[in-house]
């Protein structure tokens, strides 16, 4: 068969054309982004965020994947525990600001001016009684009262703190966490992830085995729902601290979903 010179020019413009036509059907439409991912990302645009705290959305903290994952709606009642200097409390604050509301609370009370100055007015300060003792190790606290004045949330976060806290303070948030959530609401916890078993040393004191994480909630009445590899670094070979040159922003973390029962 004679092809002429348009029609063979014709020919390799059209095949590559259906194969991609082919191959799209085949893997199907793009999925729509969420009303949540939606959200989420007009926040993360916000002129209230600095370069520093957008320099960390990816690949370190994944913002939009992380709050879809624990299951976030714009309408949802929603406490951050100990949130810091407020990195996801910029973001939550915006999602949550016209149909849900934002609670910061356990040592949030510094954060109130703050708050303000991002216009972030409907942000509630809910801290109730927060008494840390000494624990005796570095960087690591133990409590005698922890209380969260919210009840009925839909979900409860808490983003790199745990590991700060002894078996005798989080036993205590976990309680105020389980009397705070609705029946069925969720608690969600990102931390640094130590070796599985591994005694507590200068380097690994910024980490904690996620294994017992999850049963200090089971033991608080927490149902395990799931976990995500959203913050797995395969570079991290769990020796060093989380804060280390090499690994720091970058550490490998574990990401857990639990639930409360709904009897």
């Amino acid at each position: 068969m004679n092809f002429s010179k348009s029609a063979f020019v014709s020919l390799v413009v059209t095949v590559p054309m259906l194969f991609g036509m082919v191959a799209e059907a085949q893997m199907g439409a793009p999925a729509a982004k969420s009303d949540t991912a939606i959200a989420i990302e007009k926040a993360l645009a916000s002129p209230i965020r600095t370069a520093e705290e957008r320099a960390r959305d990816n690949p370190e903290r994944k913002p939009v994947q992380t709050l879809e994952f624990f299951g976030l709606k714009p309408d949802m009642t929603v406490i951050e525990v100990m949130p810091g200097a407020g990195w996801y409390t910029k973001v939550l604050g915006q999602v949550l600001a016209d149909k849900g509301t934002l609670h910061v609370s356990v040592g949030a009370s510094r954060l109130e001016p703050r708050l303000k100055e991002w216009g972030l007015d409907k942000v509630k300060v809910s801290d109730g009684k927060f008494v840390t003792k000494p624990s005796g190790q570095r960087g690591v606290f133990d409590a005698e009262t922890i209380e969260i004045p919210v009840k009925n949330a839909d979900l409860v976060l808490t983003f790199r703190n745990v590991h700060n806290m002894t078996p005798n303070a989080r036993a205590l948030l976990n309680k105020a966490v389980f009397d705070a959530l609705k029946p069925g609401g969720v608690y969600g916890i990102v931390d640094h992830t130590r070796r599985h078993n591994e005694p507590t040393s200068p380097e690994n004191w910024r980490r904690i085995d996620p294994v017992v994480v999850i049963k200090e909630a089971l033991d608080a009445g927490f149902l395990f729902e799931a976990f995500s590899d959203l913050h797995y670094r395969p570079d991290d070979e769990l020796k060093y601290d989380s804060q280390r040159p090499s690994i720091a922003g970058y550490s490998d973390r574990f990401t857990l979903k639990f639930r409360k029962p709904t009897r």
